[in-house]
């Protein structure tokens, strides 16, 4: 337990980003952000699969919703970056997703995983048609931490939003049930994968998918805990 969290010690000076642990307890919720500027970013993938689904405003709305609604001073443009480069250690979330393949190579596998235990966190969000392709990477990343279904009670969905069944519905596909997975590294979420959902397309613009504004809505805070849980655990 001790050595995780000065890895992500480490890893929050690197990126210029501190958290301050505080004893103040707001009447609704106790949750705090850094109190400057930082970036978020989507994964450029290898695999053929399509990486840049969402691209042009799914992130940006997040964005935009988190920082009028919940505190968050998030840039309002979204880097993309590589697996493997060194520059994913700049940003404390990174957004993959898409409909296909995905492949990552060992030196992108080491250089996710060194990340992910250094305090960084990777949100998959599948946008239909990446599971039997990202399940593998994800078991190639982690081959002795198990992908588990994250329960109801997690505190990934109760703050500052509550979602007391567990991760929303936006988009139907197959008649499933929305899932929400996750990797646990000493009881800290790092990995989160959610199925069935299609989060990022209800971040998208309105005329995109025609959402009803309840549906976008539901979207967004969701997206808007988990950054809060980041930034909190």
């Amino acid at each position: 337990m001790f050595s995780f969290y000065v890895k992500k010690i480490i890893f929050l000076c690197f990126t210029f980003i501190v958290f301050e642990v505080k004893s103040v307890i707001n009447p609704e919720n106790y949750y705090t952000f850094p109190p400057y500027n930082f970036q978020i970013a989507v994964l450029k993938y290898n695999g053929g699969g399509d990486w840049y689904a969402n691209l042009e405003t799914s992130l940006p709305n997040l964005i935009k919703f988190c920082n009028q609604t919940i505190g968050t001073k998030i840039k309002t443009k979204n880097a993309v970056v590589t697996p493997s480069s060194p520059d994913i250690f700049s940003y404390p979330y990174v957004h993959a997703t898409g409909h296909g393949n995905v492949v990552f190579n060992p030196s992108e596998i080491e250089n996710l995983r060194n990340y992910l235990t250094s305090g960084g966190f990777l949100h998959i969000d599948d946008n239909y048609g990446m599971n039997e392709y990202i399940q593998k990477e994800i078991t190639k990343l982690f081959p002795n931490n198990a992908l588990v279904e994250i329960p109801a009670n997690h505190p990934i969905f109760q703050k500052p939003n509550s979602f007391p069944a567990g991760i929303p519905k936006i988009h139907e596909h197959d008649g499933k049930r929305p899932q929400a997975f996750g990797v646990f590294i000493e009881n800290r979420l790092v990995l989160l994968y959610t199925y069935e959902t299609d989060l990022g397309d209800g971040w998208e613009d309105a005329d995109v998918h025609n959402d009803p504004i309840e549906v976008r809505e539901k979207a967004l805070k969701m997206g808007a805990n988990i950054l809060n849980y980041i930034f909190n655990n």
